[in-house]
Order: C-alpha cells, then sequence, then structure tokens
C-alpha cells in the first residue's frame, strides 16, 4: 500500500519527464536577421525559411579568411534591399559581437555582394563565421580585391539597421 501511494505517482511523473525530455518537438524558429529601422521602432525578423524564398544566388571566390575556391549561397544584397524596400544611401551591419560596418547602398547591385548563409552547401553555424556572411565576388571582379570590400565582408551578421 505504502509503495503504491508514494513511490507510484513519482514513477509515473519521472516517466512522463523522461518521454517529454527525449520526444523530439518542433524546434522554434528563430530569426537569423532583424532588420531595424534608424528612425523608428520599427523592425522586420527573417528567418532562415524567410531567407529561403527569396531569390538565391552562388558565388564561387576565394577570400582572405578560407582557405582555396569556397562556394557560398544566399540572397544577394540587392534583392534584400529591393525586397524590404530599403533606400538609405548607407546601411549599417552588426555582428554577433556588435562589430558593426556601414555598406552603402551603392554595393547592392547584380553580381555584387551576397548574404552568405551556406558555405560549400552547408548552413554556416557561427563557429564558421555564420549564420550569415556578406561576401562579395573578390574572384569574378577583381575591383572587390580592395582593403574597403574586405572590411565590408563582415561576418556573425544577425542585424541591419537602415531607414525603413
Amino acid at each position: 500500500m505504502f509503495f503504491t501511494t508514494v513511490f507510484r505517482p513519482i514513477a509515473v511523473a519521472a516517466t512522463l519527464v523522461f518521454t517529454l525530455a527525449t520526444t523530439s518537438l518542433p524546434a522554434l524558429a528563430e530569426p537569423i536577421l532583424t532588420v531595424k529601422s534608424t528612425g523608428s521602432d520599427r523592425s522586420i525578423a527573417l528567418e532562415r525559411a524567410d531567407l529561403d524564398q527569396l531569390p538565391r544566388e552562388v558565388v564561387r571566390t576565394r577570400t582572405i579568411w578560407t582557405e582555396g575556391l569556397v562556394e557560398f549561397e544566399g540572397v544577394s544584397l540587392a534583392t534584400l534591399v529591393a525586397e524590404l524596400g530599403l533606400t538609405a544611401e548607407e546601411l549599417s551591419f552588426v555582428a554577433l559581437n556588435d562589430y558593426a560596418v556601414t555598406i552603402p547602398l551603392s554595393d547592392a547591385v547584380e553580381g555584387g555582394p551576397i548574404i552568405a548563409d551556406r558555405m560549400n552547401g552547408e548552413p554556416m553555424s557561427v563557429r564558421d563565421k555564420g549564420p550569415l556572411w556578406v561576401i562579395y565576388p573578390f574572384d569574378s571582379n577583381p575591383d572587390y580585391q580592395a582593403e574597403k570590400y574586405y572590411a565590408r565582408s563582415i561576418w556573425q551578421l544577425h542585424r541591419i539597421e537602415a531607414a525603413l
């Protein structure tokens, strides 16, 4: 009697906790990129799935931070700017560690930089300079092989600040 009144509820609770802990629950999607207005409290939170819905581009290039030819995939800066209606002459890109760079809107051109979220076909982790990395097509346009473009190639990107 003592066992069924005291230990049985504990055993049932332990089984329930174990079952919940080992059951795969769908993960809640988290924003991968936030675009924040500099002139108001307005912001747009984009999940990975949102970026996947936009036209994708591939840039195969060498960088000063990687070895050999690397394939980057993501959304072109031009597409992102057009989709979000960004009109500021300069955009502030902010990394997870609060490092920030300014990229002029004039860089948002066809054949220009992409906001890469995959490297060699794999989603980029924070350890691998992800979740997002601004990549210029260094090999296909020698003009991009300049310090100002290297400095704009911010990794661990998570926020853009601009007039919305």
